[in-house]
């Protein structure tokens, strides 16, 4: 009997195979699709030679995450891309404003009253960043080892983020800058709580930067499952799992699933009272992603954006508001607030010598079946005039297609479930231990990024229900 069998060979699943053979378990990985990764993985999706990420292409968590970082993944090919600035949100004014490695930098550069606003806001968080992340990629049901960091970030990123922005910032390029990194949470930004996206994404740029895999997302995952061989476990992809029966024997059962997956799968066996709970799990809205080949580089107006790995295309404080909750109430905004990276700027292998690639979605309703290319294409036209006719070809993924590429986007939300509300730390449930499942006659844990700390690629999710299972086990 194998000790462990973990369902999804997402990066969450494959930290928690990893975390269990480090232990001293024997690990068996089950994978639906015919390449390991969720959504991590890579291929040529538009022409020959170009590599495109097809659905995670920035990792702003990757880097710093406590479980990516002491694996010895540079030995198994990993090697991070930093560009020269994580971010950059350009204004209807031709202006940019541009998220800097460094935070003095990122200060001046918004100037005068909303530069220090930038420095007290963000500056704490970057200085206690190992704290923080500590803190908040985890559970929040339990004693915090760092009280004074949690609570500095508690009392600001409770507020809604539009609302945060404005009494902070009298300025629409500090504005403007915070609503884009905000808007990361796939929310309405007058929702409580969104400012903790905008605050953790900006003291990421600052602590660690925004990084990509160099060579495509493909590598951290295959960095991965090398490490995972090293250490004895092993990776059987085109093994789809929909019922108990399909499991082979063995003392834990973790699923990188989201909840009503894990519900369908277990049937009668899952308590009733869970699987009420599971069944109830709220997902969120969908994306629409373009991936493109492009004949040169964006032609951004706004300087900052050409040393910038992301760039996120929407105007005004106001304007991504206005888009955000268009989306949330179930509309397709005329402009839509359009997240862009273009990794072959600082990222050589991801294209032929001359050439680029570019990858562009926004946030659509669930479930959307509307072509909103010509959407998207106008927005960054609006910031980088010209550039259409440097398009050599264009790959588009409907939320349908994101969900049959990954059975994880239910919907084409690529998140794992809505961070709406309570949900942002009940996921799926409030509990002290919230990865546990209560499955009839087998010992079963939910390691997704349906449990807390949440979407994102860092591996944490699958490495706290490890450490359930470890202590169950022991």
């Amino acid at each position: 009997m194998t000790d462990a069998v973990v369902v999804g060979a997402g990066p969450n699943g494959l930290a928690a195979a990893i975390t269990l053979a480090r232990a001293g378990c024997s690990v068996t990985v089950l994978e639906a699709e015919d390449t390991a990764g969720g959504g991590c993985r890579s291929a040529e999706l538009t022409l020959p030679g170009f590599v495109h990420d097809v659905c995670a292409a920035i990792h702003p968590l990757g880097a710093s995450s406590p479980v990516f970082s002491g694996l010895p993944l540079a030995d198994h090919g990993l090697r991070w891309a930093h560009p020269d600035a994580p971010a950059a949100h350009p204004l209807p004014d031709g202006r940019a404003a541009v998220l800097e490695r460094s935070l003095p930098a990122t200060a001046d550069g918004l100037g005068g009253v909303d530069g220090r606003a930038w420095r007290r806001l963000v500056g704490p968080l970057v200085d206690h960043w190992d704290d923080l992340t500590d803190s908040i990629l985890g559970p929040m049901l339990r004693v915090p080892r760092h009280p004074v960091t949690l609570t500095r970030f508690g009392l600001r990123a409770v507020r809604p983020a539009a609302a945060l922005a404005r009494r902070r910032f009298e300025g629409e390029a500090a504005r403007g800058l915070f609503a884009g990194l905000a808007a990361h949470a796939i929310l309405d930004l007058g929702s409580p709580l969104t400012s903790s996206f905008g605050l953790t994404f900006a003291a990421s740029g600052h602590a660690v930067g925004w990084p990509a895999a160099a060579g495509g997302s493909q590598r951290l995952t295959d960095a991965l499952v090398s490490y995972l061989g090293t250490l004895g476990g092993t990776v059987e992809t085109g093994q789809r799992v929909t019922s108990l029966a399909d499991l082979p024997p063995a003392r834990a059962v973790l699923f990188d699933l989201t909840p009503r997956q894990v519900a369908a799968i277990a049937g009668a066996r899952l308590h009733r009272r869970l699987r009420r709970r599971l069944n109830r799990f709220r997902y969120g809205p969908a994306s629409f992603k373009i991936d493109y080949a492009l004949d040169g580089p964006v032609p951004w107006t706004a300087a900052g954006c050409h040393r910038a790995g992301s760039v996120h295309v929407g105007g005004t404080l106001d304007e991504v508001v206005a888009a955000e909750r268009d989306v949330v109430e179930g509309r397709h905004p005329e402009r839509p607030y359009v997240l862009t990276a273009q990794p072959s700027r600082f990222d050589p292998t991801r294209a032929p010598a001359g050439r680029h690639t570019f990858w562009a979605y926004c946030h659509v309703p669930r479930g959307s079946t509307v072509d909103v290319t010509a959407a998207v294409e106008a927005q960054i036209e609006r910031f980088a005039p010209g550039f259409r006719d440097l398009v050599l070809a264009r790959h588009t993924m409907f939320p349908a297609d994101l969900e049959r590429h990954n059975a994880n986007n239910v919907g084409g939300d690529v998140a794992g479930g809505s961070h709406g509300g309570l949900q942002l730390v009940a996921r799926p449930r409030l509990a002290l231990d919230p990865y546990r499942l209560a499955i009839d006659g087998l010992d079963a844990y939910l390691c997704s990024s349906s449990t807390p700390p949440g979407a994102g690629v860092h591996g944490m999710c699958g490495w706290w229900a490890a450490q359930s299972a470890l202590e169950r086990m022991r």
